[in-house]
């Protein structure tokens, strides 16, 4: 039987070059959607989402973002920031990350994880208060040139999985 979820995790790869087109505003609003819906700890929500679509400003999350300078390329990007006072805010957000990537691609949007870190000119940017951490930057878009959708490079599977106790291969 087909699983759309677990196709978009065998395939998703992480996109950098993106093609100079729009991405469908029900698309936009179907990622963030995956990350609002996303459970959280104790359902305390601990984030906020920005969607950024404007060239002139995308170009400037570029040149904040050390590890995402091809966000000035992308047709949108989300800014994912954290309530600094939630302990779990981080796992929380990161789950609501893979949310929203996973949901772009079954879309045919690529995506990748910017940021994490030296992010508090995006804050600004952006204008969230100072109750708020920046902890990543995920430009959307159409990538660029086709890629080898489901070809990753993994350890085997029985090197990271075990069946009842550590080192049982499961059968």
């Amino acid at each position: 039987m087909a699983n759309e979820v677990f196709e978009a995790v065998r395939t998703v790869l992480a996109v950098r070059e993106y093609q100079d087109k729009n991405v469908p505003v029900d698309a936009l609003r179907r990622v963030l959607e995956a990350g609002h819906l996303t459970a959280s700890a104790s359902n305390k929500q601990p984030w906020h989402f920005v969607l950024v679509t404007d060239k002139n400003a995308l170009r400037e999350l570029g040149s904040l973002v050390r590890t995402g300078p091809y966000i000035a390329t992308a047709a949108a990007a989300l800014v994912v920031a954290v309530d600094k006072a939630n302990p779990l805010a981080v796992s929380d957000a990161s789950r609501a990350i893979q949310s929203m990537i996973l949901t772009a691609w079954a879309d045919g949007v690529g995506s990748n994880w910017t940021g994490f870190g030296g992010l508090e000119g995006v804050r600004q940017k952006v204008g969230l208060p100072d109750q708020y951490d920046v902890i990543a930057v995920l430009p959307l878009g159409y990538p660029r040139r086709p890629i080898g959708k489901g070809k990753k490079n993994r350890k085997p599977f029985d090197e990271v999985v075990s069946h009842e106790r550590f080192g049982n291969p499961l059968t």
